[in-house]
Formats: C-alpha cells, structure tokens, sequence
C-alpha cells in the first residue's frame, strides 16, 4: 500500500500543480492566452491518457519515479478547466474588482483572493483523482513497466499471482482486494 499511495499522492499533487497554473492564468490572463491555454488543454484531452502514458512509459527505462511524473503530466487537463471555470466566476465578484481598483497586480490578486476561495475545490478534484491513479500505476505495475524489483506494488503481487490461480488463488485475490478497497 506504500507504494500505490506514495503513487497516487504524488502523481496527484502534479497534476494538481500543472493544472491550477494552467487554469489560473488561463482565467485571469488575456484572452489570447486563455485560448491558446485551453485549446492545448483541449488537444491533450483528445488523446486517451493511458495511450499517452504508455507510450511515455514505453520510450524510457521502467521506473516507479517515471510512472509518478507521467501520471502527473497527463492528469492536468480536468483540474486547469475546473480551476478556469472557477477562476472565470471569482473574477467577476466584487472584492476582485476592488483588488483590482486599488491597483493590486495579477499575482497577487491569484495568491490573495482568487485561490484561497477556489482551494476547496482543487482539494476535492484531488482527492478524487488518487484512486484513478492508484489504479493505473496498478495497471503499469502489472505490465511491467511500473515499480522494478525489490519494489513491490499490487499490480505486480497481481500479475505474479496469476500464474498460481489455481493452486494460490489468494496471490492475486488479496492484492486484487486490498486494491478495490482502497481505490
């Protein structure tokens, strides 16, 4: 369970990071960046994220450290379009434009007033987020390109399992079970 957490906090807490940027300056810079920001944002979003993530995967040397990166570079998508949205309904507010009136700069306006209110928010798309991404890191363990011996995830107790299936069963039941319940 260490290693599926540590994965999924910290893939997690990238795509978090990635995506809050995004979306702030997307919804509080000119509108030519908040275009060019989401129509990027939009062009990831076409391609399915587990055909990316393999195909990152595949290119470099397994590692648990390249599985948490690239979960966390292709999870940003969702959370720059919910911060934008958010971000583009803050603007709007009175205290905002008051901000703005005493002549208080982007930055400060972002760190100040805009993501206080929207960081209930990002921690409610966050936490959602870590059992999808506990699951694929599940996923690449148990193809092999995840956690490398003496690391151990569930996905790899699964795939060791399967062969045992009938004289074992448990080898792969219990992982299978430990990672339903947490996920």
């Amino acid at each position: 369970s260490r290693v599926a957490l540590l994965v999924g906090w910290v893939g997690v807490a990238v795509a978090v990071f990635c995506g809050t940027l995004v979306g702030l300056v997307a919804g509080l810079g000119p509108t030519a960046a908040d275009r060019l920001l989401m129509a990027t944002t939009d062009l990831f979003l076409a391609f399915p994220r587990i055909l990316l993530v393999l195909l990152l995967v595949s290119v470099a040397t397994p590692s648990l450290f390249l599985v948490m990166v690239v979960l966390g570079l292709t999870g940003w998508m969702g959370v720059a379009r919910l911060v934008r949205a958010e971000v583009l309904s803050l603007r709007e507010r009175d205290y905002v434009a008051a901000a703005r009136g005493l002549g208080i700069g982007s930055i400060a306006l972002a760190t100040r007033h805009i993501l206080p209110n929207i960081l209930p928010t990002i921690i409610v798309a966050a936490t959602l987020r870590v059992g999808n991404t506990i699951l694929l890191e599940s996923f690449f363990s148990f193809l092999g390109f995840g956690a490398q011996e003496p690391t151990i995830s569930w996905g790899t107790m699964i795939q060791q399992g399967r062969a045992h299936l009938v004289d074992g069963w448990w080898l792969a039941a219990f992982p299978g079970l430990a990672l339903t319940l947490t996920v």
